[in-house]
């Protein structure tokens, strides 16, 4: 393991000790609304506090990107990019699916990521040009062929509310091509698990940039491919991704196409 993602791994693994401290004692928590169905809780906090520290301990100048703590600048050429708690909602519901992603971008590049499941202790590990791997055990996406037979994972647009008219039409497209749809809750987690084989492909509207950052490289070091609705490299910008093998990529592209609404191509 590189010892970049060492570091990530560690800060990881804090965060999800002080996730795991609290995921029975939910009715003592301060649970404050961000915006419409994003939530916020002093685990958020607290998580995303004990990765910045451990960061700061190895790179203190790099640049940083947190969901509760926005911006912390640095060396621009060095960008953590960090989800404390990706499942919010799930974690808050005592739902035992959310994760912690953590991502290093040089000169705007995935360089590192890690993707912490702390309830069922699977870690998801990548650095460009070195693979992908979960518990230390190299993944790969599927070498499913076209839709057919496929599990799709998939998010509803709740903090996208325009944009649920488009959704509801892409899945009515997709739904009879394959054999089932998954809504677990956490993007990050969805991106592992289709770079662990677990599902074979992955659409969204309107992610945020710390959603996808580590899963993102995951998927492309487990073999797959990982893009925007119109296919291209900008799925951090527009928060809209799709993502499988090349077959099943292409095949979900080509789906939803006909369902993009003028706001959904840029």
């Amino acid at each position: 393991m590189h010892p970049t993602v060492n570091i990530a791994t560690r800060a990881a693994r804090k965060a999800g000790d002080i996730i795991l401290r609290y995921h029975n004692q939910i009715d003592l928590l301060t649970i404050e609304n961000k915006a419409i169905n994003d939530f916020v809780s002093e685990v958020d906090q607290a998580a995303e506090s004990a990765i910045i520290d451990e960061i700061k301990k190895s790179f203190p100048n790099h640049s940083i990107t947190g969901e509760e703590s926005g911006e912390i600048v640095g060396d621009e050429d060095f960008r953590w990019i960090i989800d404390p708690l990706d499942g919010t909602t799930n974690y808050l519901h005592g739902f035992p699916q959310y994760a912690v992603s953590i991502a290093l971008y040089e000169k705007n590049v995935a360089s590192h990521a890690v993707v912490y499941d702390p309830f069922k202790e699977e870690l998801f590990t990548a650095s460009k040009g070195g693979g992908a791997f979960l518990n230390d055990q190299r993944i790969r996406v599927t070498d499913t062929h076209g839709l057919e037979d496929t599990l799709i994972g998939t998010g509803f647009p709740f903090k996208s509310p325009q944009h649920l008219d488009a959704y509801l039409d892409m899945f009515k497209a997709i739904h009879p091509k394959v054999s089932g749809i998954r809504r677990a809750g956490s993007a990050a987690l969805d991106l592992a698990y289709l770079a662990a084989g677990r599902l074979d492909g992955f659409w969204e509207i309107g992610l945020n940039i710390w959603d996808i950052a580590a899963g993102s490289l995951l998927v492309k070091e487990a073999g797959g491919f990982i893009g925007d609705f119109s296919g291209r490299e900008k799925f951090l910008d527009t928060g809209n991704v799709v993502a499988g093998n090349q077959s099943v990529y292409k095949e979900l592209l080509k789906t939803i196409h006909p369902h993009l609404t003028t706001q959904l191509q840029r």
